[in-house]
């Protein structure tokens, strides 16, 4: 799968909207590699087939981004008996392919009054899924180029918004408990410690961020969750991070010395 110029064509169908979207999920931890402050390992990032695309209520309504999708070559895969229902736009075979999945922030309980359930929302032409705590991925994204030596399909380099990679870490720690019932915990542990792999030297940046930009967006009770779950996380090796060190096949980490580099790191963003 040749996925970065799949993502390519995804980034060029969705240029008009650029300014109402965020990569976020795999595919922006990924994409943190391109960005100038990034110290890029010798190991491959974690891959992922589907592209979150997190979309803001501002998004203008007579656009149409299902249009352009289909232009670009993607089609529309609508699943499950919710109404509206969840969709995924994909290239390529269905189950090896990759495809785009849309995301907008959760507002209110997500039921209507007779109790049913509100999960996906039309957008600007397509569906997106509402999600909790996605609102602090839309805060202060960061600009990353992809240019034409690693998407050597576009025609010309094009710049994208990524979520910052402190918010990144910090949705990890809000949606904790749901992706630990999801046995996704172990991943996400991985995630934490590459990003701090990734951006070591931005310590102090992201401290200064957390307490000016982060923090405030969140209010006071999911910013004490953060740092709560942070220390939990981290106060000692367990079976999450056990998993979380085998993920990485080949690489050999340590969990202790992952648990130590991370801790260090929180401790420090969050002025613990």
């Amino acid at each position: 799968m040749d996925d970065l110029n799949d993502f390519a064509r995804l980034a060029q169908a969705l240029a008009p909207w650029g300014d109402h979207l965020v990569y976020v999920g795999g595919w922006a931890h990924r994409l943190h590699r391109f960005h100038p402050h990034a110290h890029v390992p010798d190991h491959d990032a974690l891959l992922t087939r589907d592209s979150d695309v997190a979309i803001d209520k501002r998004v203008p309504k007579e656009g149409d981004i299902k249009a352009a999708l289909l232009a670009h070559g993607f089609k529309e895969e609508l699943r499950g008996d919710l109404r509206p229902p969840e969709a995924q736009y994909t290239l390529g075979n269905e189950n090896a392919g990759f495809y785009a999945e849309f995301l907008t922030p959760q507002v209110g309980s997500g039921y209507r009054r007779d109790g049913t359930q509100v999960a996906n929302e039309a957008m600007a032409g397509i569906l997106a899924q509402r999600i909790r705590h996605l609102d602090i991925l839309l805060v202060d994204p960061w600009p990353v180029t992809l240019d034409t030596d690693n998407f050597d399909s576009l025609p010309a380099s094009m710049e994208v918004r990524v979520a910052n990679p402190l918010c990144f870490m910090v949705q990890k720690f809000l949606i904790q408990e749901r992706r630990r019932s999801q046995g996704k915990a172990p991943k996400d542990l991985l995630y934490l410690y590459d990003t701090i792999q990734l951006f070591g030297g931005q310590l102090d940046a992201f401290q200064e961020s957390w307490k000016t930009v982060v923090a405030p967006a969140l209010g006071a009770d999911e910013a004490t969750t953060v740092i709560g779950r942070s220390q939990q996380a981290f106060d000692a090796v367990d079976d999450d991070l056990r998993n979380a060190a085998m993920i990485a096949a080949g690489r050999e980490l340590d969990p202790e010395e992952m648990r130590q580099a991370c801790k260090y790191a929180f401790e420090h963003i969050l002025a613990i």
